[in-house]
């Protein structure tokens, strides 16, 4: 499952703006694809999510999530979508955090220490964004994801990894019994990632239907 927004860059002047697009697996964190535009339409929308496509090798994803935006919710979109497949998820109407995955990665990029009050120029926006998810992808290790790197999350390596560094830390224990008091446990990765989990109560009703 991907889920994708839209947010504004501050340009060089008051009231110019640029319209970053990003669309990020949600189990993962990994940032699949990411563009800038001087705009935001259906038109760009639609082939914006033909490039993420296209850059993962022509892999889908079976569900798109996003907010109500307009360009997010355009025709151009939606034909797409039904065209290849692809499940398409909304944000429930009024409801703010219902795309929780894509606003809590347009907030670790603009609370960036080296996020810039203005980019001087659409170059700029695109070379900062750039660098930044580089970053973001390959060294940046996500507190959702176990402290993994979204990147060995998403190519399948990160239990290796965990299983790496599991056997460090027995070797130091092992080696300096005297400084734990209980055994160390590294964080977990999930096995599961949800935009809207259901309650068990959800559960035991959706059961219940489908045993009647």
């Amino acid at each position: 499952m991907w889920s994708w927004d839209v947010t504004k860059l501050p340009g060089p002047v008051r009231g110019r703006f640029f319209d970053l697009y990003v669309v990020i697996d949600i189990y993962s964190r990994y940032v699949v694809h990411w563009e800038v535009h001087l705009g935001e339409s259906g038109e760009l929308a639609e082939k914006f999510v033909e490039n993420a496509i296209r850059a993962n090798g022509g892999v889908a994803p079976g569900t798109l999530h996003s907010d109500r935006g307009t360009a997010m919710t355009s025709i151009s979109v939606a034909e797409l979508l039904s065209e290849l497949g692809i499940t398409k998820s909304h944000s429930r109407p009024k409801v703010s955090n219902d795309n929780p995955y894509s606003e809590a990665q347009f907030r670790t990029l603009k609370y960036c220490p080296v996020f810039p009050g203005r980019f001087g120029s659409f170059s700029d926006a695109r070379s900062f964004c750039r660098r930044f998810f580089e970053y973001y992808n390959h060294r940046h290790y996500h507190s959702g994801i176990g402290l993994r790197t979204p990147f060995t999350v998403h190519i399948g390596t990160a239990h290796a990894i965990q299983d790496k560094r599991s056997a460090t830390i027995e070797a130091f224990r092992a080696a300096n019994p005297r400084r734990f008091t209980r055994r160390p446990s590294l964080p977990k990765i999930p096995t599961a990632a949800w935009i809207n989990r259901p309650d068990e109560d959800s559960d035991q009703q959706l059961k219940e239907a489908s045993a009647s």
